[in-house]
């Protein structure tokens, strides 16, 4: 597979291709994705690990942005820095015990040039390239609505905030999750009033929640640590795993908006390399199947490949898994612990 292909692999779009092409044939080209610290890491993360190394494999100079500061704008964590700061750290230890090289990446908060001025000079000129109303829509990015502006001014400033970090770690590749993307947009478009670098902006789906059902936003249904039973946390026990998944939505013969299906696109069959998906069953009920290919199961189970058979091989899949994760936190506990101890992972 060659670079193109490996980062469009799993994604939902890139803008551009062309685009790409380009930044490729840089020789050491520089991509980024940004995150709040503010709780618990869920299992849709792994759709994040498993892209940055993509981008590693590509030769890409990765950065990730562990925006203490646009957290305590989103009012998390109780707008408490320190506690902001500490959950950043919680999250390095994510990214490593999901198989991201820390000696191969680069961390950076936000409080590391927050006081430099020529970042605010980024800021103040992204605003002034772009409208109020252009900057509400854009709100979406912080999970919120646009009339919350209203209310609390910094609101306002985090969309213009983003865009300049953009600019200031001089990016050619801003990557996200499709709630990103109106901010990553926002980038586009105002890097050419600017004259600065336009960023390719690559963006991968969004793990729905395991209860999300229907034709619900993507955005709105995506999993996330404030509702704890549609979610799978990285630190749940395997007892856990099943529970959740046991009563997850999985409509039969439906692979469309199917939560169960997509882990087991996004997050099991990027893991599995050259070995089958093997669902065991007992040989009253068929024997046990294997699957070559996410396209195998999918074809099986819209023929009538019964839900349990899959939620079965899946919670299988996912404790495994989390396995090394829970390892790693077993030798590197202090951020964690002190979480804990918190009470902001409970």
């Amino acid at each position: 597979m060659n670079k193109l292909e490996t980062l469009k692999n799993n994604t939902d779009e890139i803008v551009t291709k062309e685009e790409l092409k380009v930044v490729l044939s840089k020789s050491k080209p520089k991509a980024y994705i940004g995150f709040e610290p503010s709780g618990t890491v869920h299992l849709g993360w792994k759709i994040c690990t498993n892209k940055i190394k993509d981008f590693l494999d590509c030769g890409f100079s990765f950065t990730v942005l562990l925006a203490d500061w646009h957290a305590y704008i989103n009012d998390k964590l109780d707008r408490d820095i320190e506690k902001i700061k500490l959950c950043g750290k919680y999250m390095e230890d994510c990214f490593a015990a999901m198989g991201v090289d820390k000696n191969k990446v680069e961390f950076i908060y936000a409080s590391d040039y927050i006081g430099d001025s020529r970042y605010w000079e980024l800021v103040l000129r992204t605003a002034k390239a772009t409208s109020v109303a252009r900057v509400k829509r854009a709100m979406d990015i912080m999970g919120r609505e646009e009339a919350e502006a209203e209310k609390d001014l910094s609101k306002l400033f985090y969309p213009a905030m983003q865009v300049a970090d953009i600019f200031y770690l001089d990016l050619d590749v801003a990557y996200g999750g499709m709630d990103q993307r109106h901010a990553h947009m926002l980038a586009r478009d105002v890097s050419k009033k600017l004259d600065r670098k336009s960023p390719v902006a690559i963006h991968t789906p969004l793990l729905t929640g395991l209860q999300a059902g229907g034709r619900m936003n993507p955005i709105e249904a995506k999993m996330s640590k404030s509702k704890p039973d549609s979610m799978i946390s990285i630190h749940d026990k395997p007892m856990d795993v099943e529970r959740k998944i046991k009563k997850a939505y999985c409509p039969e013969k439906t692979v469309e908006g199917n939560p169960v299906f997509e882990m087991c696109k996004y997050v099991i069959f990027p893991e599995l390399n050259d070995e089958v998906f093997l669902i065991e069953r007992p040989g009253k009920f068929g024997g046990n199947l294997e699957f070559k290919s996410y396209e195998e199961l999918e074809k099986a189970y819209v023929l009538g490949l019964h839900p349990l058979d899959l939620k079965n091989a899946t919670i299988s899949y996912v404790n495994k898994t989390l396995e090394p994760v829970h390892k790693y936190f077993e030798k590197h506990s202090d951020s964690y612990n002190k979480m804990k101890e918190l009470g902001i992972i409970q």
